[in-house]
């Protein structure tokens, strides 16, 4: 089994779903015909990924784990929708590794954020009882994963920000005066939500055009694209300005 990096998004799931060493571990009651079988966390994920699987057990402990997450109050605590996701992470290490080794410029925590968000959006829509339930939420992360990249890859990275200031204190009329370029506030209101999810934000300059020049490159612009890419959700509101400047 894969072992994750100590800072990485699956890591911090390990730690949420196991907890620390010594801590009492959730338990998986599955039913396969007439028998009871009580399994740990560890002992579940050696059902599905271990060298001596047992398909009947595998698609039981599915079928539970998808059907307890299901049942969860929506203002609890979220771990039986957290345990899913643990089931599901060695099921996307193949092809999460195949992405990386593709694009290196691609942040893993981003990659493996991607595959988390596609897990859970898959999870409200799965049947327990439907054939292969389990492979059905890998199958929709591992695809999440490959568009994410092809998408980032058509992105255009922006590492100088002083570009910005430039060209924004350039705009500003006379009498405002020039605003000092070297220094900025962000501010961030996130939405409020309970699952505690978080996403790096993305800064991308407008995409040239066909003449080979670049659409205006203003701090509108900037502010306007700090989101994630055009298919995600609001991840909340951000304000650029000045160091200092007028709010």
């Amino acid at each position: 089994m894969t072992w994750t990096q100590p800072g990485s998004v699956f890591a911090r799931i390990d730690r949420g779903v196991l907890g620390p060493p010594g801590a009492t571990r959730p338990s998986l009651t599955v039913h396969v015909g007439s028998r009871v079988v009580l399994l740990s966390p560890e002992e579940s994920r050696r059902v599905l990924y271990g060298p001596r699987r047992d398909a009947a057990l595998g698609a039981a402990v599915w079928r539970q784990a998808i059907t307890e997450s299901r049942l969860e109050p929506r203002d609890g605590d979220g771990a039986g929708r957290l345990f899913v996701v643990w089931l599901a992470i060695p099921g996307l290490y193949r092809n999460l590794h195949r992405v990386l080794r593709c694009w290196r410029r691609i942040d893993r925590a981003d990659l493996e954020a991607e595959a988390v968000l596609a897990v859970l959006a898959a999870l409200d829509a799965a049947d327990p009882d439907g054939p292969d339930a389990g492979g059905c939420l890998i199958k929709d992360a591992v695809n999440r994963m490959w568009a994410y990249a092809k998408h980032v890859t058509r992105e255009i990275p922006v590492v100088d920000i002083g570009a910005f200031a430039e060209a924004r204190n350039a705009t500003v009329p006379p009498e405002e005066g020039p605003r000092p370029p070297e220094r900025w506030e962000v501010h961030i209101t996130p939405p409020p939500r309970r699952e505690g999810l978080y996403a790096t934000l993305r800064f991308a300059e407008p995409r040239p055009r066909q003449d080979g020049r670049r659409t205006g490159t203003r701090l509108p612009d900037l502010v306007f694209r700090a989101r994630r890419h055009e298919e995600a959700d609001l991840i909340g509101t951000l304000v650029l300005r000045p160091a200092g400047g007028q709010r």
